[in-house]
């Protein structure tokens, strides 16, 4: 479920007639300071994180002036929840509260229908009052009924001037809900303040990812859920899953807990069932895990070099595992080439241990071989008959052995050829490029080349140049990058994929 920031979701609220405070957003003591000018009087301020509690957390504050304001941000913008910290604070009027309502709109996936929960004492502790919170069922169809609402209204004990009020406010709640499909609508508390105006003191609210690509007014960045505001390397992994649909790449930072750990390793699946199981080997094994990855359902080379390469973005690793459902239908040598390619790009120094069983998983692993004596690194392959559990424990050994050093991102390393001579684009899920250096191809190597280039490639003039035309050739991206990785291994560096990634590569 696609999760939006409070104050995004407070700025639809207002749109449809329902009161907030007034608020800004901030991401620096300065600005919090500012906004608290502007807004006059007491503040309060809240952290933009994606828990619950935040209150008790100490992530809800309160500032008496500007300079206060002040203070108690930079208190804000120094807190981090797992490991991601607090980027922005919203800084709002403080409002004299009379009354405090819990209103809830959810899916109840056992009804397959949407519900609404009201409680009539909001904050804290709702989940222990579960008994006395009313419940009403919301027409797919019809929406909310009116009536029943109005009964439920009518037994709360607030005043009757509110009666009204609070009920357009639900009816609203759910019509909202249902405009941008979303999965879940809270508001706690829905506020009765001194004065007897209705206002929406928080708001949470997501949206059912598959029907994010239909409210792009809303500005949500990934579709996907998160428990923390998206990172800039899930918003580059994002950008490279929505540009090739060939398989599945799904990638998400993970809040690690590194104490008694025995390292912090990056993590590539391919499965959701084998990914799960493959992680617990991980933790089993002693590991702290930076990220979840998942390429499956058959992707491309590109792809998954691509995935592996956002996975290295990562400092700290002590060691690259990937392992999933190990009983793939997918051809496995085409993640096998993938991975090959980003070790040797960016010289691996640190343990890989990656399982690919499935179709192909001798060629695979056979590949996997080759990288580890391209890159210079213990890169060491498995196939399917070989437990998580027992991969997880082969990188263990290997990280000890490498004294658990840890990895430093850098830069992909690219040949001298690349930028002048022959070459042509493919699109390859993004920009990409092939790049043959003519200058070094003598006839046995455009032989090689033309022989390893699935029918591609031909010999003109002695040299290896398209034989398809570009619009054939630009989805190919798995195998040019095997005749990349195979003219390494017969030790002739004529042929370079350039595959960039934007956001990392520029």
């Amino acid at each position: 479920m696609a999760r939006l920031h409070e104050y995004q979701g407070k700025a639809l609220l207002r749109q449809h007639g329902i009161a907030t405070p007034r608020g800004e957003v901030a991401s620096s003591p300065a600005e919090a300071r500012q906004a608290a000018g502007r807004l006059g009087g007491a503040t309060i301020l809240k952290a933009q994180a994606w828990i619950t509690g935040r209150k008790a957390k100490g992530a809800v504050v309160f500032a008496d002036t500007p300079d206060d304001a002040s203070a108690q941000a930079s208190k804000l913008l120094a807190m981090t929840f797992g490991n991601f910290p607090v980027t922005e604070v919203l800084v709002e009027e403080k409002i004299a509260i009379k009354n405090e309502l819990f209103v809830s709109i959810s899916i109840d996936d056992q009804a397959q229908a949407p519900v609404m929960l009201l409680d009539w004492r909001g904050g804290s502790g709702i989940e222990d009052r579960a008994a006395d919170v009313a419940r009403l069922p919301i027409d797919v169809k019809s929406g909310i009924n009116r009536f029943k609402l109005q009964d439920v209204v009518g037994k709360s004990g607030i005043d009757r001037s509110h009666h009204s009020s609070i009920v357009e406010a639900a009816v609203s709640l759910a019509n909202i809900a249902r405009q941008y499909e979303a999965r879940s609508l809270e508001i706690n508390p829905l506020a009765i303040t001194v004065d007897g105006r209705m206002v929406a003191a928080d708001c949470r609210m997501t949206i059912d990812d598959h029907a994010v690509f239909r409210h792009p007014e809303l500005g949500i960045e990934i579709a996907r859920e998160l428990d923390h505001p998206p990172t800039e390397l899930e918003r580059i992994a994002y950008r490279v899953e929505q540009a090739d649909h060939r398989g599945t790449f799904y990638f998400a930072q993970l809040s690690i807990e590194t104490k008694g750990s025995a390292g912090v390793i990056g993590f590539h699946g391919a499965g959701g069932g084998g990914s799960m199981m493959s992680m617990d080997a991980a933790t089993n094994a002693g590991f702290a895990l930076a990220n979840f990855c998942d390429t499956s359902g058959n992707p491309s080379a590109a792809k998954v070099y691509r995935a592996a390469r956002i996975i290295l973005s990562q400092p700290g690793l002590v060691g690259y595992f990937g392992s999933g459902s190990g009983v793939a239908s997918q051809e496995q040598y085409h993640s096998a080439y993938g991975l090959a390619k980003a070790f040797i790009e960016l010289k691996l120094d640190i343990p890989a241990v990656v399982r690919l069983g499935g179709n192909s998983e001798d060629r695979a692993v056979e590949i996997l071989a080759a990288a580890a004596k391209l890159a210079g690194a213990p890169v060491e392959g498995y196939k399917k008959d070989d437990t998580p559990g027992f991969c997880a424990e082969r990188l263990a050994k290997l990280v000890e052995k490498n004294w658990n050093r840890p990895w430093t991102p850098r830069k992909r390393q690219i040949p001298e050829f690349v930028g002048q001579g022959y070459s042509f684009p493919i699109s390859s899920g993004g920009s990409g490029r092939v790049w043959i250096d003519h200058v070094r191809c003598d006839a046995t190597t455009t032989a090689f080349v033309v022989e390893h280039s699935s029918g591609l490639l031909k010999s003109e003039d002695a040299l290896p140049v398209l034989a398809v035309s570009e619009e054939e050739v630009a989805g190919k991206d798995s195998e040019l990058v095997a005749l990349e990785i195979e003219c390494r291994r017969a030790g002739m560096r004529v042929v370079f994929v350039d595959l960039p990634i934007e956001g990392l590569d520029e």
